[in-house]
């Protein structure tokens, strides 16, 4: 089972999601520790599942993904009874970068990157509305991004 998050943690767990790529000895000072304390505590953390990863997060614009589209999908009634089916197809897209299951008149929320909207265009007709079960697609162009970001509130 895992432990309580204390002051220290949530520190540690700050820092992390500013800049994963910093030093154990960097975010020990940052947070108050010394560097193998924290080295354990970020261990810890790890191990409990709080820390999924460390990745390195891209411009999408700077390679040439300059489009992102949500796209609310509703399934038919025989697609909703292979939900599964569904959401395995999504997993091999690399275009979806994120998905949804939604309560309510549609059943997923796509967030969708492309170089422009026609390579959108070609995703949409090639790929997504070929997916199973596939009634309806409803697509919204995003103009721009006021606020994007990974850092949750701890």
């Amino acid at each position: 089972m895992s432990e309580p998050l204390d002051a220290y943690d949530r520190k540690i767990l700050r820092a992390l999601q500013e800049d994963a790529a910093q030093s154990t000895a960097a975010i020990a000072e940052a947070v108050g520790l010394s560097a193998s304390p924290c080295w354990r505590r970020i261990d810890r953390l790890e191990r409990d599942g709080y820390i999924k990863g460390r990745v390195a997060l891209l411009d999408r614009r700077k390679i040439g993904l300059n489009a992102q589209v949500f796209a609310l999908v509703k399934l038919n009634a025989h697609g909703r009874a292979n939900l599964d089916e569904f959401s395995a197809s999504i997993h091999e897209l690399p275009e979806v970068l994120e998905c949804y299951v939604l309560m309510g008149t549609v059943d997923f929320m796509l967030r969708v990157v492309a170089a422009d909207i026609e390579a959108y265009e070609r995703f949409f007709f090639e790929k997504l509305s070929r997916l199973p079960g596939v009634q309806e697609i409803n697509s919204t162009v995003a103009l721009s991004e006021i606020k994007s970001t990974t850092a949750l509130p701890v």
